[in-house]
């Protein structure tokens, strides 16, 4: 009896102790695992390395596999519309593998909540974006490589640590390349010599193509030498040696506190409310964007992002005409977002937010101070002046504003979701960085130069553009929306219009797909109208949101060309679409390598009807650069964007109460 009671003892204790041990793994578990409140609630750490073990645990994985992307598989639209806290959701994560030794692309989708692999497919023929081993592989290929040594010796070069390699997506095949279907990149040779700034020394005319699938030169070209800039284009503070009279502090103080709150990845602000999100591919994106008008909380938009970028190049050398970069879907470019510091890219009043990224090995990090959110001064809002009673009413505007800044390459691209008091959301690019510069004998401009510029004694800058398409997935007061067309214009002089005064608006439904293919034009002052299809405001009509355009440009690569068939998004302003929740990306999923007519080409194929339907309104807008001498070493700042902005939304000026 006693030692069946011993035994009793002992193993009550041995099971209190497991029960122990389990309860203390659980809660180090859960203290490592950020609460997970909603559908579109980012990634954390731990889910990405469950994905990732779910993956190794059920494929047969080489020791040469990659995780060139790892993301949210963003959940179905309606459950995230219809949830509320506490409702029990889906938690999926999409990956893509890339298997260098089979030169073989897939696709997974794990289930976090079963930790089971729930889809696997191989996508054929595709080339998923560049990985960062595979630029330093294709470093060591190139410079063991007998004819970029005998090229560098040509030029005086002996030493090549002094020769920096800059890697490009392939962009522009030739025949044989296209049949081969290997996995290519492409370097351009720059040389370092005593200073950090490379790109003012382009080793021009040598082009090395790599196989990444062999690790071999697939090809390369040596033009004949042409002389570099031998100057120290360095620009910290040392080598510029003469600087400007220094400005006066310049202090912006919040001393009550910010105004904007964050639950989560949720912010709230002057009744806007909206998620964000840090995606690999796409960078800094919103969600369920919704405004309160006092009375009911209002849906505008719910989903918006980046969904592409084409940088065609201008010269056709043979070593220059290939260059047509896809920032976002060839390179990630979420990935190469960096890190920012309080007073430089953002103001002292802001907040810096982390991201939790993975890299190819799969493994997850942390990239600090990746988003930065603040409020700025915006001059007047409002105001009018009363000459009889000399009453002057105004207000001041107040934004905010959400930034994302990257480096690719050469160029810095900084990205901004701007929130207005009146209703409007605004999209901001900044451009800068540095010029791709052409290596040239040239210390003057001749007039031969149409392809450019000479910005700096044997540099040359080359003229290019910049395009961006930016996804907009409409919700107005709803998912039922249409999308109409305004066009103005002056009416002919007749009786009654006897003075040739009229000014005419016109709005025309964008009915079908293919029919919704749009481009601006000044003479009529075009805009586009996303509205409601089954509300009506006060005063009778459909309340909207309106695509103001700013500055733009047309697509100058002609018909025919190969980058005018890859880049087919860029080549009209306006796309509108009928939502599927699988086209996410202008240029296609796969631009690297990519055949013509990917994307939206693809995606109105079927030409479906846009009347009362949830519609996603595609914006492209570019810049075309033509090179000068003030944009060099480093480009000041250019901007491009548009606005998003209520007509019919309000009853009135939404600003109009706000107090002194």
């Amino acid at each position: 009896m006693i030692k069946r009671l011993k035994r009793f003892l002992w193993l009550s204790i041995a099971i209190i102790s497991v029960i122990s041990i389990s309860i203390g793994l659980m809660e180090k578990l859960t203290a490592q695992q950020p609460s997970i409140s909603h559908p579109l609630t980012s990634l954390t750490e731990v889910e990405i390395s469950t994905a990732v073990s779910v993956i190794e645990r059920e494929k047969k994985l080489s020791e040469m596999a990659a995780f060139p992307l790892i993301a949210l598989q963003e959940p179905d639209k309606e459950e995230v519309i219809n949830f509320t806290p506490g409702k029990v959701f889906q938690r999926k994560v999409f990956l893509v593998i890339y298997e260098r030794s089979d030169n073989k692309t897939f696709e997974g989708i794990v289930d976090l909540r079963s930790k089971t692999l729930s889809s696997w497919k191989e996508i054929p023929s595709v080339q998923p974006a560049i990985i960062n081993s595979e630029y330093e592989l294709a470093t060591q290929v190139v410079k063991a490589d007998p004819r970029w040594q005998k090229a560098m010796q040509r030029r005086g070069i002996t030493d090549f640590d002094q020769v920096k390699i800059s890697w490009w997506s392939p962009g522009i095949l030739s025949q044989q390349e296209e049949a081969t279907g290997n996995r290519l990149c492409r370097g351009l040779s720059y040389y370092k010599g005593k200073g950090w700034n490379y790109y003012g020394s382009p080793i021009e005319g040598v082009l090395a193509t790599v196989n990444l699938n062999t690790d071999k030169v697939a090809s390369f070209i040596d033009r004949g030498n042409v002389p570099f800039s031998k100057e120290n284009w360095n620009y910290d503070v040392k080598s510029l040696g003469k600087l400007l009279s220094p400005l006066k502090a310049l202090k912006i103080l919040q001393p009550n506190g910010r105004s904007f709150q964050i639950e989560d990845n949720e912010i709230s602000w002057q009744g806007w409310k909206f998620r964000y999100s840090m995606h690999p591919r796409n960078g800094l994106m919103l969600y369920q964007v919704t405004h309160n008008d006092g009375e009911n909380i209002r849906p505008v938009l719910y989903r918006a992002s980046l969904s592409e970028m084409v940088v065609p190049y201008g010269n056709p050398e043979p070593t220059w005409s290939f260059r047509n970069a896809f920032d976002v879907g060839e390179y990630n470019l979420g990935l190469l977002a960096n890190t920012m510091e309080l007073g430089k890219e953002i103001p002292e009043n802001g907040l810096l937010l982390n991201a939790v990224f993975a890299n190819e090995q799969g493994e997850p990090y942390q990239i600090p101070g990746v988003i930065g959110i603040y409020e700025r001064d915006r001059g007047m809002l409002w105001k009018h002046y009363e000459y009889n009673t000399r009453r002057n009413d105004v207000r001041r505007s107040r934004e905010l504003v959400m930034k994302m800044t990257v480096a690719i390459d050469n160029y810095d691209y900084s990205i901004n979701w701007i929130f207005h008091q009146d209703g409007t959301l605004e999209v901001q690019n900044e451009l800068t960085g540095i010029v791709l510069a052409q290596g040239t004998a040239a210390q003057k401009q001749s007039e031969d130069d149409s392809y450019g510029r000479l910005i700096a004694k044997n540099i040359f800058g080359v003229n290019h553009q910049h395009f961006f398409n930016y996804r907009l997935d409409f919700d107005v007061d709803g998912q039922a929306n249409s999308v109409m067309e305004m066009n103005v214009k002056a009416l002919p002089m007749n009786e009654k219009n006897p003075l040739g005064n009229a000014i005419a608006l016109s709005e025309t439904p964008l009915a079908k797909e293919t029919s919704a293919v749009r481009d601006l034009d000044m003479k009529s002052s075009r805009e586009w109208m996303i509205v409601s299809a089954d509300k009506k405001n006060p005063l009778g009509a459909a309340p909207g949101y309106m695509l103001m355009p700013e500055g733009n440009s047309i697509f100058f690569p002609v018909e025919g060309s190969k980058i005018r068939e890859r880049a087919e998004f860029a080549t009209h302003h306006v796309w509108v679409t009928k939502y599927k929740p699988s086209e996410l990306y202008a240029g296609g999923d796969y631009p690297n390598q990519t055949q013509p007519g990917q994307g939206l080409p693809k995606y109105i194929s079927d030409n479906e009807s846009l009347l009362g339907e949830d519609i996603v309104l595609w914006y492209t807008m570019g810049v075309t650069h033509i090179p000068r001498s003030e944009d060099w070493p480093v480009m000041p700042v250019h901007q491009v964007g548009f606005k998003l902005v209520p007509r019919g939304f309000f009853s009135r000026n939404p600003a109009i109460n706000l107090p002194e």
